[in-house]
């Protein structure tokens, strides 16, 4: 029931009454008297909006007149936009339901019952109608929460709503509506729910299938849990040992992969060119701070359609294009606009393929996108639409499931980095980055170290990989040196870049970025350019961890770098000032040291993390030193007058090691491959430390005093 009870409704007895009538749905206005409603609607401020209810649930049936409707329609419509309008204009977070008084007087007289069941559905032979009666419910969604939770809760009603988007004249509305009630809805919908969703999407144009990936988007993800102590990782593991079913998310995303040409159909709007007249590039500036307003790609699609008439009606005035650049803004503004039309569109599809690259699927939607050649597609958009010039990025980055408030460049070349690092990462698709030429270069590299090729790049088909005389990771390379210091697509690109490098060592992957510059350029970074952001070091540090793992030029080239004392003390700095961000170089060092072997008495680190701290101890164990180290540990303790708390939270983390890795294929592999120390003596030697008895050199227990002790079982108790 949409009355419910609240100071604001008691405080008028004629609304408390009519809450208290037994109806199938709670539409007020239709039950009271016009009279009465009118008599006290100057009092009240209403505006008449409870004699247009009554007047649309009136006119609203099948023998109504339709032209009264809506007329009713439009009067409350005007009443209702101009609040939605200055909502969408201010900030949201500050906005209060007492700010839209029309809006929350439309949905206390039963205003949106009255459109749901009484109009919407009687009216869906009428094109205008429906297009009037999901702009006015798209308004009061705006400004009340409550009206979007409500209508998220019928199921029939949301089901109904995508059986209209068949309908192209009032495609844009229905999505809008759609968009808005899925992201409030509590339990996510199937898609295989949806009446003939395979027929449904396959009657979308290239443009309402862009539109419609912004509605897939909040199907396919997995929702986000948060960060506090309830959502830790071993929460999550025990969660997932619970739950071995596919989550509604994961099934969505099959839903969708089983849909005949879905993916190929993306991956044709990802890489699709866009035509741009003359003097695009002055307005995007303009067009970016609209944005602001224009938060929505369907409203934006509207406007491009109203451009586009425009531009018909002009062209009768002048046909010669090479005078819009000195033409007024009415008559340049229509192509800027179909160029930020295609960047939104495109934002949302590289979203879905992001997600669907992550899911259970993975090879399935990895054997897709090479097939019909989504990377080299993006090589051919790289400079003309991609990266076609620079735009400033100093904003938050954005985690996977956050709404960003970017605009359409930055959140373009933001998803499009993370569609890379999501391809690339630990698997053999990377080399479709690469063009042939490059590819050979790879091959030389391995045959003059005397090494052989990988065989992911001698299986790769050459018929799938990029076009022209750069490759999109050499592209990539090139642009990511030139961003500013605090640049926060610095992190991305880095991350970009970075999961090309991961899997099992390559020497010629690491040679090939070396031979570029890459190194200097992270060093550069690190060291020299003044960058504090922590988000792009932590990146940089992980990928000049994977840059330099095993590689002995690229040591050389980081002394010829850091040549002096005050950038080798730089270095430390940053370091010592970011030792969780930067544990995975620490570890990439203490490793790469080891097996120099002339350089294996030099090693110095400070251990961060858990793996890295296993890294130690498993070479110390290796050297027969494994006892020095733990011993070393409980003088630490009695130094600090704290027996027993490093060693047993110690203890304790190594059993969640074992929860954690023991049952995760895709983790335990990642170790074995980052360290090349067999996955065998990392769990052997877990099992060592964590051994019960308490005469063996090598066991934690033998270290912590019997009063001190405190190993149990509560941490692996679900």
């Amino acid at each position: 029931m949409f009355l419910e009870a609240s100071p604001a409704i008691c405080s008028y007895p004629i609304i408390a009454a009519c809450r208290l009538a037994v109806f199938p749905l709670a539409v007020a206005a239709p039950q009271l008297p016009e009279a009465l409603l009118q008599e006290r609607d100057n009092r009240a401020r209403w505006h008449g909006i409870p004699v247009l209810v009554q007047e649309l649930y009136a006119s609203s049936h099948l023998n109504s007149d339709f032209s009264r409707t809506r007329t009713v329609l439009k009067e409350l419509s005007s009443l209702l936009s101009m609040e939605a309008m200055s909502f969408v204009t201010e900030d949201r977070k500050t906005a209060q339901e007492s700010t839209f008084p029309n809006t929350y007087t439309f949905d206390l007289f039963g205003g949106v019952d009255v459109s749901v069941y009484s109009g919407l559905a009687p009216l869906s032979l009428n094109d205008d109608l429906v297009k009037d009666c999901l702009s006015v419910l798209y308004n009061c969604c705006i400004c009340t929460e409550g009206v979007t939770k409500s209508l998220a809760a019928r199921d029939d009603f949301v089901f109904f709503l995508f059986t209209l988007m068949t309908n192209k004249k009032i495609f844009l509305q229905t999505a809008t509506l759609i968009e808005d009630i899925l992201g409030v809805k509590k339990e996510m919908i199937q898609l295989d729910g949806i009446p003939n969703l395979p027929g449904l999407v396959q009657s979308f144009d290239q443009q309402q299938l862009a539109n419609f990936c912004r509605i897939l988007s909040v199907t396919i993800s997995e929702p986000d849990v948060g960060n506090d102590d309830k959502h830790t990782l071993l929460a999550k593991n025990a969660q997932q040992k619970r739950n071995t079913s596919p989550s509604r998310a994961e099934h969505n995303q099959v839903t969708l992969l089983n849909i005949p040409g879905f993916i190929e159909r993306l991956c044709k709007l990802a890489t699709r060119k866009v035509s741009e007249a003359t003097g695009v590039s002055n307005f995007l500036q303009e067009l970016e701070e609209w944005y602001t307003w224009l938060d929505n790609a369907l409203v934006l699609d509207a406007l491009v359609q109203m451009a586009t008439d425009e531009v018909e009606q002009s062209s009768t005035e002048s046909s010669d294009e090479s005078t819009l650049a000195t033409a007024p803004l009415r008559h340049r503004l229509p192509q800027s606009m179909k160029v930020v039309n295609e960047i939104m569109h495109k934002v949302e599809v590289l979203y879905v393929l992001c997600v669907l690259l992550m899911g259970r699927q993975r090879n399935q939607v990895h054997k897709m996108l090479a097939e019909f050649r989504l990377i080299p597609g993006l090589n051919s958009l790289f400079d003309k639409l991609i990266w076609r010039k620079y735009t400033a990025a100093n904003h938050v980055v954005h985690g996977q499931n956050e709404n960003c408030d970017c605009s359409p460049e930055i959140s373009f070349k933001i998803q499009f980095l993370r569609l890379l690092q999501s391809f690339s990462d630990h698997h053999e698709n990377k080399y479709l980055l690469l063009n042939s030429q490059e590819l050979n270069e790879l091959s030389a590299i391995s045959l003059k170290a005397n090494i052989p090729e990988v065989d992911a790049l001698v299986n790769t088909d050459r018929s799938l990989v990029c076009d022209g005389k750069k490759g999109l990771l050499t592209r990539l390379l090139t642009v990511m040196k030139r961003e500013p210091p605090d640049s926060s697509f610095r992190f991305w690109q880095a991350r970009a870049v970075e999961s090309f490098l991961r899997g099992a060592t390559s020497y010629a992957d690491q040679m090939f970025l070396l031979k570029r510059g890459l190194l200097e350029h992270i060093l550069f970074c690190i060291i020299d350019s003044g960058c504090r952001s922590r988000d792009v070091l932590q990146s940089y540090f992980d990928l000049l961890g994977e840059l330099m793992k095993f590689n002995v030029d690229a040591f050389k080239r980081f002394n010829k770098y850091v040549n002096t004392e005050e950038k080798f003390q730089a270095f430390l700095s940053q370091i010592d000032s970011s030792l969780v961000d930067s544990n995975m170089l620490l570890r990439c060092i203490v490793l790469s040291l080891d097996r120099f072997e002339n350089l294996a008495e030099d090693v110095r680190a400070r251990p961060a993390c858990l793996n890295t701290s296993l890294v130690v101890l498993m070479l110390a164990r290796r050297r027969g030193k494994l006892p020095f180290y733990l011993s070393a540990l409980r003088e630490k303790e009695r130094a600090e007058k704290y027996p027993g708390c490093l060693l047993n939270n110690f203890h304790q983390l190594l059993r969640f090691w074992q929860h954690h890795y023991l049952n995760k294929d895709k983790d335990s592999t990642c170790l074995e491959n980052s360290s090349c120390i067999p996955f065998s003596y990392w769990k052997e030697t877990v099992s060592v430390l964590l051994g019960e008895d308490r005469t063996s050199l090598c066991a934690i227990a033998s270290y912590i005093d019997e009063p001190y002790m405190e190993l149990d079982g509560a941490l692996l108790e679900d």
